[in-house]
């Protein structure tokens, strides 16, 4: 019922910057929060950034200063500027929210991810 569709994924050099984007379509009552997870290989998914819809945001202590997650206006897409990208960034990065796609209950969707590979 609700999807989210990701872009910005790619091939970056060592101290370059990507911006990803995640938009989400479909039945929403409200948006809780959006956030962006990200799993590197042999690893597992882990939680990076993320906002709530009073606007909080969360980072990880690895992408902090580094990272920044954003939404547009309407709050229906998320955004995250990775700068100063590290080889160890290197992952799939997932889109996350949390919404009420009605009033009475809320549920979690996921993305299907998008690779940022961080090498020289």
């Amino acid at each position: 019922q609700v999807q989210l569709v990701e872009s910005g994924g790619g091939l970056v050099q060592p101290g370059g910057a990507l911006r990803l984007s995640c938009e989400a379509s479909g039945s929403i009552y409200s948006i809780n929060s959006m956030g962006w997870y990200r799993q590197a290989p042999g690893m597992q998914r882990e939680l990076i950034a993320s906002i709530n819809s009073g606007g909080s945001t969360y980072y990880v202590d690895s992408v902090k200063g580094r990272f920044t997650i954003s939404r547009d206006s309407v709050e229906s897409t998320v955004y995250l500027q990775m700068n100063s990208l590290k080889p160890e960034d290197t992952a799939v990065y997932y889109c996350h929210t949390n919404v009420n796609p009605t009033y009475y209950y809320a549920m979690d969707y996921w993305g299907r991810g998008t690779l940022v590979t961080v090498s020289s």
